[in-house]
């Protein structure tokens, strides 16, 4: 790939940014650098990093990042740092290039794509979100508005203008496919990983999350919890489960909606409900080993639209998982499939008590290695081959 030119990574989230998105494009960026000069856009302070052998370099594009409940200041910064972003990108590409980005802020892929088609770069989205239908599906955008129209509009040729789509659910392809000129042989399917070695964790009493909760069966959830994700619901299944001695909540995370539950358990203060506050890297495992079940809740219409990056990591520890979403979305699909969890419908407070009371009165060791096993196909090698296998291919084509 290194004859054609070098592979440009364009993403506002970089370490040290903690984000999942930021682990992700660092280590897509840094697995390239050991085959091909390797240079990152970031939007992230701090970031900066000249080149090294096997590292790319990093070059910071100014980006201003209000708090994401400041929607306005936040439309602006998003805008202004994507108009930025195009500039560098004008300035900094090349014929034969290749170049990858990722759909933060939802702008970017416009401008990406068409300073990748001004300069004769091969261009490579990575799907993690589907816009405007993610703003639909919260509610921030209502489906025939006139901004999701525009948007719609503009993903048409946005779409024509890529050489490549990497998608990260089965689900997204279909939602894909209803733009004209997107064609399969232009989507590929490249899951994220689990960062966790696969194996059943052992449930330990002394596990210093669980110790100091004395039941016999933990629910857990964590992670980011964003516009995407209804905390709701997991709120309403402890509510309605509250009299049962022997199930209680984990309820870990960040974002608006652990915002969201810390005030619901601040006016109600449910007895078997337990908040702890973001969970570093280094005593994840420990915090996810924990727990019995996890769930991950999503709201309505998610599938195709979003896939929940921590479901991988809750497999390889051997876990099942309790999915809030539609029997068609990806993470649904894996859990049907081969039978390592449950899949609950969106908004239904009932069912998810329900699921969780099942699951509590049916635990199954073979679900739990079932689970670790299947979580050895959400692997960082096989994705990074995939990727760099996609990278190498469009530069060895000839520039159009």
């Amino acid at each position: 790939m290194q004859s054609y030119g070098k592979v440009v990574v364009v993403s506002q989230h970089y370490p040290p940014d903690p984000s999942t998105t930021a682990a992700i494009m660092a280590s897509i960026s840094e697995r390239v650098a050991q085959e091909a000069d390797a240079l990152v856009l970031s939007g992230t302070a701090g970031s900066a990093i000249p080149a090294q052998t096997g590292k790319p370099e990093v070059v910071e594009v100014r980006s201003w990042m209000p708090a994401k409940g400041a929607l306005g200041k936040r439309a602006v910064a998003e805008l202004l740092f994507t108009v930025r972003m195009f500039f560098v990108l004008l300035a900094r590409l090349k014929r034969g290039d290749v170049t990858l980005t990722v759909p933060a802020p939802f702008m970017l892929p416009y401008a990406f794509a068409a300073a990748a088609k001004l300069k004769g770069a091969k261009s490579v989205l990575i799907m993690h979100d589907l816009y405007p239908d993610v703003l639909v599906m919260v509610g921030l955008l209502k489906p025939q508005s006139m901004l999701a129209r525009a948007m719609h509009a503009l993903n048409a040729p946005m779409f024509r203008a890529l050489d490549a789509v990497v998608i990260i659910g089965r689900d997204t392809e279909k939602l894909l496919l209803r733009y004209g000129g997107m064609t399969r042989d232009r989507i590929r399917f490249i899951p994220n990983w689990a960062t966790l070695a696969p194996g059943v964790r052992a449930i330990a009493p002394d596990n210093p999350y669980r110790r100091p909760l004395s039941t016999r069966y933990v629910v857990g959830l964590s992670g980011n919890l964003g516009f995407t994700h209804d905390p709701v619901i997991v709120f309403e299944a402890a509510r309605l489960l509250r009299d049962n001695k022997d199930i209680h909540f984990l309820l870990s995370g960040w974002g608006v909606g652990f915002d969201q539950l810390k005030a619901m358990q601040a006016e109600v203060k449910l007895p078997n409900v337990t908040l702890v506050e973001r969970v570093e890297d280094d005593e994840l495992e420990i915090f996810l080993s924990a727990a019995d079940v996890w769930i991950i809740p999503y709201r309505k219409n998610v599938a195709g639209v979003s896939v929940p990056s921590r479901f991988y990591n809750l497999l390889a520890i051997g876990r099942p998982v309790i999915l809030v979403s539609e029997a068609d979305a990806e993470a649904a699909l894996t859990v049907i499939e081969h039978d390592v969890g449950w899949v609950v419908e969106p908004g239904n407070a009932n069912e998810l008590a329900e699921t969780v009371g099942r699951a509590a009165r049916s635990v199954d060791p073979q679900r739990a290695e079932r689970a670790a096993e299947i979580s050895k196909r959400f692997d960082f090698e096989i994705a990074m081959t995939e990727y760099c296998g996609l990278i190498r291919e469009l530069a060895q084509k000839k520039p159009g």
